[in-house]
């Protein structure tokens, strides 16, 4: 008998009225919030715009979705096609089913085709948005709690995740198993504080701190792959996705050590987002310039006034005097005549 057990969900969807409310779907909404919101102060944190950030994940975002539901699909396929299979259920993301591996790959092409709009360098934006990213993994993996998935092996440990769950095939899965998303999710936290760390000592820059993120979190993925138990393709007697993980890491590593030797330091903050340097409209911001009031030009312009009559002066009295002159000039030619 089990002393202690992490108590699984009764059911993974609340409804509100009609329309059903998804944990899964909760989970990873509120990851993506996270990873823009760090990202963004990240970003101007090193001489970026404010929106910068969450203009790109417009992109970015959707683009991983997809991405990652095809690696999913692509990778146990055995669950949507073949004898007994809805080919539909593919469709059906709110279910779970969204490969890391998948997501990082299109969503980077989203990213690009965002950042390209923007003129920003993406590894230096990939730089910005890494501990973010690896806390909406954790935030996500709380999603597969709530649909009772991708548990470990059955274990007596006091942690142990209590499973209680009917498959489709009608079989009911019961028993006490390695709560692999608690371990995944803890170890993404733990990514997401070594790369803020890193990046602080060592001023990490052109994609250096996301090739950390990504070696780093290929480490604890490899770990938790070995313990899970559900269905998945394996080749050599290796699930599939630990010879992903270490393929990526072996590539992430390789990064690091190239680009740091061959471009160390950050990039230059004036460089990285034309939009944090581009001149603000006038009556923008707080250094806009505030027009002149009435009162303040008049002084100056009956300064100006005054002393324009004043040197006019003296060229009106020069006429005066040779009108004078003249007129007195004629009266003597006059009387001189009349002589």
């Amino acid at each position: 008998m089990d002393i202690a057990y992490i108590p699984s969900p009764s059911r993974g969807v609340l409804y509100l009225g009609p329309i059903p409310l998804r944990a899964y779907a909760f989970c990873i909404i509120l990851g993506v919030v996270v990873a823009v919101w760090l990202g963004s102060k990240r970003w101007v944190a090193r001489g970026g715009a404010k929106h910068t950030v969450g203009d790109i994940a417009v992109w970015a975002v959707p683009f991983g979705l997809v991405g990652g539901r095809l690696y999913h699909v692509i990778t146990d396929n055995q669950l949507y096609f073949g004898e007994g299979r809805n080919p539909w259920n593919a469709f059906k993301i709110w279910e779970g089913g969204l490969g890391i591996w998948g997501a990082i790959a299109l969503g980077a092409v989203g990213a690009w085709i965002g950042a390209r709009r923007r003129g920003v360098p993406l590894p230096a934006y990939a730089d910005a948005i890494a501990p973010g990213i690896a806390l909406a993994q954790a935030m996500g993996r709380w999603g597969n709690y709530f649909n009772q998935e991708l548990y470990g092996r059955s274990t007596t440990l006091p942690w142990g995740l209590e499973i209680d769950k009917r498959l489709p095939s009608g079989e009911i899965v019961k028993g006490v198993y390695h709560p692999t998303f608690l371990y995944e999710s803890l170890w993404c936290v733990g990514v997401a504080l070594l790369v803020i760390w890193a990046d602080r000592r060592f001023t990490l820059g052109h994609g250096r701190a996301f090739a950390l993120y990504v070696a780093a979190y290929t480490v604890g993925r490899a770990w938790t792959e070995w313990l899970r138990i559900d269905e998945a393709h394996h080749f050599l007697g290796v699930r599939l996705n630990d010879w992903t993980a270490g393929i990526v890491f072996v590539a992430a590593v390789a990064y690091l050590v190239i680009v740091g030797k061959t471009r160390p330091g950050r990039e230059d903050p004036a460089s990285i987002d034309p939009a944090a340097h581009a001149p603000e409209e006038p009556g923008e911001g707080a250094a806009a310039e505030k027009p002149e009031k009435p009162s303040e030009n008049k002084p100056a312009k009956k300064s100006a006034e005054t002393t324009e009559k004043n040197s006019s002066r003296p060229a009106e009295k020069k006429v005066d005097g040779e009108l004078a002159e003249a007129a007195a000039e004629k009266a003597e030619k006059k009387s001189e005549h009349l002589t």
